[in-house]
C-alpha cells in the first residue's frame, strides 16, 4: 500500500480563459501581470499562464470590494 499523496498538477489558465471569468479583455489581464496585480507562468513559447487557485483568490476578493 503506498502511503504517498499524489498530488495534482495545477490548473492553468490563458489570458483568454481569466479574461472571460473577470468579463474583461485578455489585453487587460496580460497588464495584470505587468503589474504585479496577477503573477503568471511563462510557457516555453513565451506565453502567460496563470493559476486557478489564485485567479479564485483575485475574483473572490473582487467580489467582496463589489467590483
Amino acid at each position: 500500500m503506498m502511503a504517498e499523496t499524489i498530488q495534482e498538477p495545477e490548473k492553468l489558465l490563458t489570458p483568454s480563459e481569466v479574461a472571460a471569468i473577470f468579463r474583461v479583455d485578455p489585453k487587460t489581464v496580460t497588464r495584470w501581470a505587468k503589474v504585479g496585480k496577477l503573477s503568471s507562468i511563462r510557457t516555453l513559447g513565451g506565453h502567460r499562464r496563470f493559476r486557478e487557485a489564485e485567479v479564485q483568490a483575485l475574483l473572490a476578493a473582487a467580489r467582496e470590494q463589489g467590483n
